[in-house]
């Protein structure tokens, strides 16, 4: 009967050698250790762990591109903005001349044109969310761009404007300044009232760490505004276009009032870029500082994949040796079956 027990045995041995050749193609075939979680016992706690960090990096990095790319699509608004000042700064308000009163038409015209698109800019759009609104995403921080020549901020420089004449150059200008500080017909409800106070958009890139990169079209949120100035960027690029689209021909009459309030209309434009360059600065430092945590959670990641490689993924190598070997036994296995299942009954009895 021990022939008997035997063949019971290699049958026993040939099954596990099948069992275990089954394993080894299928880690071969995906390169896994396990098919599900409960298969990487004892390592499961650590693998857990791992799983953890890696999706709470990842999650870290994906909100910070986001970040970047509107980022950049502000710096993008920020250069035209800054052209634009800088235009109406240099080429225009310093080309005013009260002796050629008939450019005068034409600057005016250009200037509210430039109001227009200083409206349309400041309503730019990244991913469907406003990117100088604050939090009030859905709504235009400018809610009539094309109306700017025309609303109630425009017409108070206009009416202004138009008393220009008589050395009172620096009383009008210093009504301009007051009208662009304190009237809030351009910008939205929410800008006006709420927005005033909330914080900067920001992104988190730690736990508990924050970095604010959202701008605000009515206020300056990291560069501060210095000169002739509203105290806003905005606020003095538009004061100083609201103010060439205010003249006329009629302002060149009197030759001293022109010139000088000209040349309050350039030291406001200069400040509005000046405030605009160091917010573009300041926003392009935030964007390095992004970029420095989102690749050092990149190099992270990098480490903890490969730690959660040696839990989860078998060497495949190693797994081919072991398949081969494997199915060397198998066969050897299969081999003495065969030559014990072939013997006699007399044999086994023997």
């Amino acid at each position: 009967m021990g022939g008997i027990d035997l063949l019971g045995r290699l049958e026993q041995d040939s099954a596990r050698l099948r069992l275990q050749m089954q394993t080894l193609a299928r880690q071969l075939g995906n390169g896994q250790r396990g098919q599900v979680l409960g298969d990487l016992t004892p390592q499961l706690p650590r693998a857990l762990d791992l799983k953890t960090e890696l999706a709470r990096r990842d999650i870290y990095g994906g909100a910070i591109d986001q970040a970047i790319e509107r980022s950049a699509a502000t710096q993008s608004v920020l250069s035209r903005l800054i052209a634009i000042g800088r235009e109406f700064a240099e080429d225009v308000a310093m080309k005013i001349d009260p002796r050629d009163p008939v450019a005068i038409g034409p600057f005016a015209e250009r200037a509210r044109a430039a109001l227009v698109e200083v409206g349309q800019l400041l309503n730019t759009r990244y991913a469907g969310e406003y990117l100088f609104g604050g939090s009030d995403f859905a709504n235009p921080p400018i809610p009539d761009p094309e109306g700017l020549p025309s609303g109630g901020m425009a017409t108070q420089i206009a009416t202004a404007v138009a008393t220009l004449g008589g050395g009172n150059a620096a009383t009008v200008a210093a009504t301009t300044k007051i009208v662009a500080q304190t009237d809030d017909t351009p910008f939205s409800t929410f800008l006006t009232t709420t927005g005033l106070t909330e914080p900067r958009r920001s992104v988190p890139t730690e736990d508990g760490a924050m970095v604010g990169y959202g701008l605000f079209a009515n206020r300056n949120a990291s560069a501060p505004s210095t000169g002739e100035t509203t105290g806003a960027w905005a606020r003095d690029l538009m004061r100083g276009l609201m103010s060439l689209a205010s003249l006329t021909p009629a302002n060149a009459a009197s030759e001293a009032d022109l010139q000088d309030f000209a040349a309050t209309i350039r030291d406001g434009l200069r400040s509005a870029t000046n405030a605009l360059a160091d917010e573009a600065g300041a926003l392009g430092q935030t964007e390095a500082r992004l970029k420095a945590t989102r690749d050092l959670h990149e190099t992270v990641q990098v480490t903890l994949t490969d730690q959660l490689a040696d839990i989860e993924e078998v060497d495949l190598a190693e797994t081919l040796t072991r398949l081969q070997q494997t199915q060397t036994a198998l066969e050897a296995s299969y081999g003495a079956i065969a030559r014990l299942g072939s013997l006699s009954l007399v044999q086994f009895l023997r």
